[in-house]
């Protein structure tokens, strides 16, 4: 098989990327199907990937790729109706193939400015179109019917958004072996690697999960916020069983222990602690305040307009779906680099999440209906927007049914 070579990127780890993504963040099961998503660029990773899903065993493997520059051509002389229409029949097919087993890959890598200087109410209206159309097949991966699991590929845009100082080849060299650090290929043996920092997060989330807070607490600058937990809730981190039983790891890398906020139970007021790149903006300096698990007010000294938008989506987007800890001294974190990919900047630090929930953290959560889910105090909505809030001036408490706290972060680090 020809793969690309004349790539600045060290192609015996992205070998190992692809092994990784095969075995431990999907752990493809012998006759399984397997749709893949990935900008153009990430050629050169998807045949490496389709070589071991098929040792691996896998039935058919499918790639469905993105051209930037496609969609560039679409937002200048597309009709302006189009930007509230989306591709419902390939998301039909792709839920269609999710309910019959298949398995589910997404590789990201695309300029996180591609849309900066399109008209920002298209993109909004293309994105709630978007969102809208692919719920019922998205449905299938936030509740964890497939296993599933994103990686990400060091393309040209993407590197030199993360360093504009370097040459074309210097930058995605640099992005490259960052990505390989995060994703933990460049140990001698990956997937080993990967079982150790499992059990880690598997530890992590027991002693959570052993403790049953009401509630967390997080205080430090410019934040005072009390995220009430939604009841019955139940931790993860790591790799965790999808309803199909297979044990997969969705995001690589990740950093993070996480569960379901309460709906109705999030208040007061919080700063993000890192710009939020979504689709096309820079949002920095957010602000917001909760009254009664709903954003009520909203800020950012750049890209607010977006921000609003967003919370516009539908009347879950000003809830919160999703709560995690990550501490300041991740690998992410300390790497000093800003990814502008929520993939990698969401396990840099403490985050929270805008809109729909994951079934799987409640207990027995597999077995819960939409309506048990909604009564526990999940979250339903088209979207899932991280963005963070930890850090190490950052403290955060859990709170008890009684209301006694316990320390659970100081500095940003784990308090134990």
């Amino acid at each position: 098989m020809n793969v690309q070579t004349n790539l600045p990127i060290d192609m015996s780890k992205l070998e190992k990327l692809a092994e990784v993504s095969v075995k431990v963040g999907l752990d493809l099961a012998e006759g399984q199907d397997l749709i893949i998503t990935a900008p153009l660029e990430a050629q050169p990773l998807t045949r490496l990937i389709a070589r071991h899903a098929y040792r691996a065993g896998a039935g058919i493997v499918t790639t469905l790729f993105s051209d930037p520059e496609a969609t560039l051509e679409r937002f200048e002389n597309g009709r302006d109706g189009s930007f509230d229409a989306a591709p419902a029949w390939l998301y039909e097919g792709m839920g269609k193939a999710y309910a019959n087993g298949a398995a589910r890959l997404a590789i990201v890598g695309e300029d996180p400015m591609l849309l900066s200087g399109q008209d920002a109410d298209k993109v909004s209206r293309a994105n709630r179109a978007n969102s809208q159309a692919y719920k019922p097949a998205g449905e299938k991966i936030s509740n964890f019917d497939i296993n599933w699991n994103i990686i990400s590929y060091p393309t040209l845009a993407w590197a030199k958004r993360v360093f504009p100082g370097d040459t074309e080849p210097m930058a995605v060299a640099k992005l490259a072996k960052a990505i390989f650090a995060a994703s933990r290929v460049a140990e001698s043996d990956p997937v080993a690697a990967w079982a150790a920092h499992n059990a880690n997060l598997a530890a992590r989330s027991a002693f959570l999960n052993g403790k049953r807070f009401a509630a967390l607490h997080f205080t430090g600058p410019g934040t005072d916020l009390t995220v009430g937990l939604a009841d019955e809730h139940e931790w993860h981190g790591g790799a965790s069983p999808a309803k199909n039983g297979i044990v997969c790891n969705p995001n690589i890398p990740t950093e993070e222990v996480f569960t379901t906020p309460h709906r109705l139970r999030v208040e007061g007021h919080v700063s993000a602690t890192k710009p939020l790149s979504h689709q096309g903006t820079l949002i920095d300096e957010i602000r917001v305040q909760f009254e009664k698990g709903k954003i009520i007010h909203a800020a950012a000294s750049k890209g607010g307009d977006v921000l609003n938008r967003v919370l516009d989506t539908d009347e879950g987007a000003r809830h919160l779906g999703e709560v995690a800890l990550v501490p300041h001294s991740s690998p992410i974190s300390q790497s000093g680099i800003l990814f502008y990919n929520t993939l990698f900047d969401e396990n840099a630090s403490c985050h929270i999440a805008l809109g729909q929930c994951y079934s799987k953290c409640f207990l027995n959560g597999a077995s819960l209906s939409k309506d048990e889910i909604a009564a526990k105090g999940g979250n339903s909505s088209f979207i899932h927007i991280d963005w963070m809030i930890g850090s190490d001036k950052v403290d955060i408490d859990g709170i008890d049914a009684n209301g006694d706290a316990t320390p659970v972060m100081r500095g940003g680090e784990w308090a134990d």
